[in-house]
């Protein structure tokens, strides 16, 4: 069983995994997001298992939580915060959260490293080529830090980041008007996949899905 949360917006809806953050999708309706879910089990499998977790082969997926979506989510990013957003983090929380957002970082760079820096473009002829996708994704992880307590983006960032999502806490925002630690860990992890996924799918790579 694996429990997940849907956030709603006038157009989207949002299902994302509350034990496997990271792992979300959006769809049209409800059915659509979970089904979306459901099929991008098999992607998130693999950073799954580089963490060092066992990914189950087939989750039955329970609706744990509803919450409404914000304008954020109409853009096609998670906002939503379930009340499990509270909940404290503890040591094996806050070790397994950092552990999955480096296997999505590593996997992402790796991928970069032999994707074309031209990509197929998308269905409507618009999408970012490698680079900028590369350049997008460290820019949006330099705001995210702010959210986190980072306010100086120092020259390591990421490591800024595993730092502080790495400390055990009590579930409550991480700077004044911030993100608590465990959405953070969704978030920072989402915008990864969601891009490394992408560029999988607009490249000519062999493997590539």
């Amino acid at each position: 069983m694996a429990e997940i949360y849907l956030e709603t917006g006038r157009k989207k809806v949002f299902a994302g995994s509350l034990d496997w953050p990271g792992w979300g999708r959006f769809g049209k309706s409800e059915e659509d997001a979970i089904e979306a879910l459901a099929a991008y089990g098999a992607r998130y499998a693999p950073i799954a298992t580089a963490a060092g977790f066992k990914f189950p082969a087939a989750p039955r997926l329970s609706v744990a939580e509803r919450v409404p979506g914000t304008a954020t989510t109409e853009f096609g990013a998670p906002d939503g915060r379930p009340g499990a957003d509270a909940q404290p983090v503890t040591a094996a929380v806050a070790a397994r959260h950092t552990k999955l957002l480096r296997a999505a970082w590593e996997a992402f760079d790796a991928f970069a490293t032999q994707a074309p820096e031209e990509l197929r473009k998308g269905p409507r002829g618009g999408g970012r080529d490698r680079d900028k996708m590369v350049g997008h994704v460290l820019d949006s992880e330099g705001a995210y830090a702010r959210k986190i307590g980072i306010k100086h983006r120092p020259e390591a960032l990421r490591d800024a980041v595993i730092e502080v999502l790495g400390t055990p806490g009590d579930g409550g925002p991480l700077t004044e008007n911030g993100w608590t630690a465990r959405y953070a860990a969704r978030r920072f992890i989402w915008h990864v996949l969601d891009h490394l996924w992408e560029m999988e799918d607009r490249s000519d790579v062999e493997g590539a899905q």
